[in-house]
């Protein structure tokens, strides 16, 4: 599956954009990303395991909420930080 790294992670994916990983769950998928990024996964996820307020996860069009969300092979999986600013 594809996971989509938003411009403002980039600094921790190496600057790639799209990320091929093998996971059964959006949280296995973010657990891989942190393997291979160190750090990144903590800029998606707090240490409650809750996603942070200005990220939002988004499993082909439809926004999940839940990180044990299942996966299959075909999906992609887009990371968005939400914009803020007065």
């Amino acid at each position: 599956m594809t996971v989509h790294i938003p411009s403002a992670l980039r600094s921790y994916s190496a600057q790639q954009r799209d990320v091929e990983v093998e996971a059964s769950t959006v949280a296995d998928a973010l657990a891989e990303l942190d393997r291979r990024f160190p750090g990144i996964r903590f800029r998606i996820v707090t240490e409650q395991d809750a996603v942070r307020p200005h990220i939002r996860l988004f499993v082909n069009e439809r926004q999940v909420f839940n990180l044990h969300t299942p996966l299959r092979h075909d999906d992609e999986l887009y990371i968005v930080c939400a914009l803020s600013g007065g």
